[in-house]
């Protein structure tokens, strides 16, 4: 088959700017010749490689092609990605892997063995140097799933896409019918590998999209467009999004456009791209409602840390820091969840997420739109794990509990007038916006409507940060 009209070639015309795309290794095939090989037509050895641009920035893109051998993966299969990967590494440019393989060529044994590790091993060396980004439109089983989760981004195909470590039906009492493990709905909600999930032709749109959001690599200046909508536009709006912050991120951004990360693995917390004033920036905001197309209210939570929250927040904020993208949080949570389940790792994964907070030094604007109590408010990349700037809305609350709990375990044993009358003193002197300005953890105090205009200033002000950490190879956390 030629490799100019295969599903494969056709799945990159689809993603890169019109005849953009120049194929490298187009004449590759496989040299194993063990158990018939020698008698199979291997045209590119499965993979088409090359490179194109998608408006016009340079990306690298390799498409496996399972009409040849399933797409299955070889010795010179592995070798033409790792060739991409070079190349993207000297010039500085993305890796878009494009999915669709039977996993390991079993014809080629250790062989295609050592030819995995060789892509895992450049994956790994290419990880905060330059964006990695899959799509996964066929098969991607066994140590083939490692690929797409070695990388920053993940996009799944919603019907046909199949994502596993090991089979469905080889897990103890399950079967496909039962749980099907492999699925795009399965691995964005539950495993939380998949960013996106949508339709091929969604996917290529939705890269696209992507990739105009990011920098090409870590030493790139930040991604910075000309700003089509008011600087200081109003959000009248967007003090009824306490709730559903992705809503509130969207009033914020630039012409209200907001890409967001995870969008169906842990909904409490919100994690994705704006741009401000055309600079793309990263957001994480706690959620407590998310509402459905109709505009109705369609799943409620806590306003409470879970553990993949800050897992999903933690791993969205490396992402940003490694590649200088400035972070901006909204902030409203009251605690931690609290359950057995939760219990058992909601320590590590609130370490992790003020660890990743407190290490990352790009700018960092947070903004605190409701209730930011406890040790779980410090974890939400407060000022005191260093934040540059912290915004606070006129009736956020800020403290160390809510003001009715403190007074009761205060007041313990005193009537209903005496603990509500102390309530009210404690709620005005130790957990309002005001208080906490007082002391110097808020900067400035402004209208909800306000928010973008002067989250837009804060991060211009901060445009030249510089920071330095304790020289070390990294931290253990």
């Amino acid at each position: 088959m030629s490799t100019t009209s295969s599903l494969a070639s056709k799945r990159i015309e689809s993603l890169l700017d019109e005849n953009s795309f120049v194929e490298i290794g187009a004449l590759v095939t496989a040299r194993a010749t063990d158990f018939n090989l020698k008698q199979a037509e291997t045209p590119s050895d499965g993979v088409v490689t090359g490179y194109g641009v998608i408006n016009g920035s340079l990306v690298y893109v390799y498409s496996q092609d399972a009409a040849v051998l399933n797409g299955s993966v070889g010795e010179m299969h592995a070798k033409k990605i790792t060739n991409l990967y070079d190349l993207a590494m000297k010039t500085g440019a993305p890796v878009i892997g494009l999915i669709d393989s039977a996993g390991l060529r079993l014809q080629e044994a250790t062989d295609a063995l050592n030819a995995f590790g060789e892509i895992y091993l450049k994956q790994t060396l290419a990880s905060g140097v330059i964006p990695q980004i899959t799509a996964v439109f066929g098969n991607c089983g066994g140590g083939l799933a490692l690929i797409p989760t070695l990388t920053d981004f993940t996009f799944m195909e919603k019907e046909k896409a199949k994502l596993f470590v090991n089979s469905p039906n080889a897990l103890d009492g399950n079967s496909t019918a039962k749980c099907d493990t492999a699925s795009a709905d399965f691995q964005s909600s539950q495993s939380g590998i998949v960013d996106v999930v949508a339709d091929e032709a969604e996917i290529f749109a939705k890269i696209r999209e992507l990739v105009t959001m990011l920098p090409s690599n870590n030493e790139e200046d930040a991604v910075d467009d000309d700003c089509t909508d008011d600087l200081n536009r109003v959000c009248a709006d967007i003090a009824n999004c306490v709730g559903d912050t992705a809503l509130a991120l969207a009033q914020l951004a630039d012409n209200n456009a907001f890409f967001e990360i995870k969008e169906n693995y842990a909904k409490d917390m919100v994690t994705g791209f704006i741009k401000l004033n055309g600079m793309t920036v990263g957001c994480v905001a706690n959620r407590t409602e998310v509402y459905d197309e109709n505009g109705e209210v369609s799943e409620k939570f806590d306003a409470v840390l879970s553990a993949k929250g800050c897992y999903k927040a933690e791993n969205f904020v490396n992402f940003c820091d490694a590649f200088d993208i400035p972070v901006l949080s909204l902030t409203n949570v009251k605690g931690y969840e609290a359950t057995v389940g939760s219990e058992k790792g909601i320590a590590t994964a609130v370490a992790k997420l003020t660890y990743a907070f407190a290490n990352a030094t790009v700018p960092k604007v947070n903004v605190v739109i409701g209730k930011a109590l406890g040790s779980a408010y410090v974890a939400m990349n407060s000022k005191a794990i260093g934040a540059d700037v912290t915004i606070a809305w006129p009736d956020a609350e800020i403290g160390s509990m809510d003001a009715s709990l403190a007074a009761k375990i205060m007041y313990d044993g005193k009537g209903a007038d005496v603990i509500k009358e102390k309530a009210a003193e404690y709620a005005a002197l130790q957990t309002s916006a005001q208080g906490a300005a007082r002391r110097g953890y808020v900067d400035q105090i402004i209208e909800a409507a306000d928010t973008r205009k002067y989250v837009i200033g804060a991060f211009e002000m901060l445009f030249t940060k510089r920071e330095d950490r304790p020289s070390k190879k990294h931290g253990t956390v």
